[in-house]
């Protein structure tokens, strides 16, 4: 899977910055609905020349807000909605797996859109790699991070939970992703019990390393390993 033909897949990437959740959700779903109308319609129509859209590769920032997970539990918000506007903080009910999670600044939030069915995987292979490329990228910082059985995410020390993952695939079409914490402000995880978990902390690069780091170059190391993995081409 680590390297590339002159058949492989190609991906579109885009750094959409800061972006509102609820914007970047909206043209997450946009992009997905093309790659499943596209899939349908090659279906349904086998003998028409159809041109497939692009995979995409979103990386970006949000203001602060708090998601739950389609199989989420409400009581894991542990404040009210209004105490979070109060706090400057969003709250969407969404169409992921998992339970409830924060993103904020200084957070690099990944939404790889990617027909598995070209890449040749399932989904669980999908999250895998995924896993992976984020293992790999903490390492390449000197941070040791894992793995953690029954618990999805990344972990430092199985203690410590650095990354978060939330998936939706329709088709063999995925959205949603990853939210790695980097410079993150960890104090507004306090108002949840992130992923569900109420024995677990969180910790970010920032905190492992003892000083920032500069988002740049993560992304840059972060973006490689999900292309050599996945063996697609930008």
């Amino acid at each position: 899977m680590d390297k590339k033909t002159a058949t492989s897949p190609t991906i579109v990437f885009q750094d959409l910055g800061l972006i509102d959740y609820k914007e970047a959700w909206d043209y997450q779903k946009t992009v997905f609905e093309q790659l499943v109308t596209y899939k349908k319609n090659a279906k349904d129509h086998p003998k028409q020349s159809l041109v497939s859209p692009d995979n995409y590769l979103l990386f970006c920032e949000h203001p602060h807000v708090y998601t739950l997970g389609k199989s989420g539990k409400p009581e894991n918000l542990l404040v009210s909605k209004a105490q979070l506007q109060s706090k400057g903080a969003a709250f969407y009910q969404i169409d992921r797996g998992g339970d409830i999670t924060y993103h904020g600044p200084g957070q690099l939030v990944g939404y790889p859109i990617l027909d598995l069915e070209r890449l040749g995987l399932g989904i669980r292979q999908y999250v895998h790699l995924i896993e992976e490329a984020i293992i790999q990228s903490l390492q390449y910082f000197g941070i040791a991070a894992a793995r953690l059985e029954g618990a999805p995410g990344i972990w430092v020390e199985q203690s410590r939970k650095i990354c978060a993952l939330g998936v939706r695939a329709s088709r063999g079409i995925t959205m949603h992703g990853f939210a790695l914490n980097v410079n993150t402000n960890l104090d507004f995880f306090g108002f949840i019990h992130p992923c569900g978990f109420v024995d677990k902390g969180v910790t970010s690069i920032e905190k492992e390393l003892g000083k920032p780091l500069e988002m740049t170059q993560l992304k840059a190391i972060v973006k490689q390993n999900l292309v050599n993995l996945f063996g697609i081409e930008t």
